[in-house]
């Protein structure tokens, strides 16, 4: 469905050092960088999502979307507890530890951290 995400970010080194474990984990490797923003994942299918951070284009602050989330598929519980981990070492916040969330469907389990520019981004497994 979608090709790639952007995320703004206003340090640009801060964020890398925040995603880089997180894309490590899930198994996206870096796509590119340089001195505007990085990607990680796949642009040369047409199906494959990327994630690409970096600064504004309009030269603007980033900020984070209110009610704007990205969430990232999980293939386990296990990667999903590492993953909310590995972000609150790297400069991440809480937004909701690790567990089952009924309210959203029978075996849907997921994290919420915020990264260090307070994008919400969620780590999300669906238990069969």
């Amino acid at each position: 469905m979608f090709s790639y995400v952007m995320l703004g970010t206003n340090n640009l080194e801060r964020a890398i050092a925040f995603y880089d474990p997180l894309m490590a984990i899930l198994g996206h490797p870096r796509g590119g960088s340089n001195e505007e923003g990085v990607s990680w994942g796949s642009f040369c299918d047409n199906h494959t999502t990327g994630l690409c951070v970096g600064r504004p284009f309009n030269r603007h602050p980033a900020s984070a979307g209110n009610g704007v989330m990205l969430a990232f598929n999980a293939p386990n519980i296990e990667t999903i507890q590492k993953l909310h981990q590995t972000a609150l070492v790297s400069g991440g916040t809480d937004e909701g530890k690790p567990g089952f969330r009924p309210q959203y469907g029978e075996g849907f389990y997921s994290a919420y951290v915020r990264d260090p520019d307070n994008n919400k981004i969620a780590f999300v497994y669906y238990q069969h």
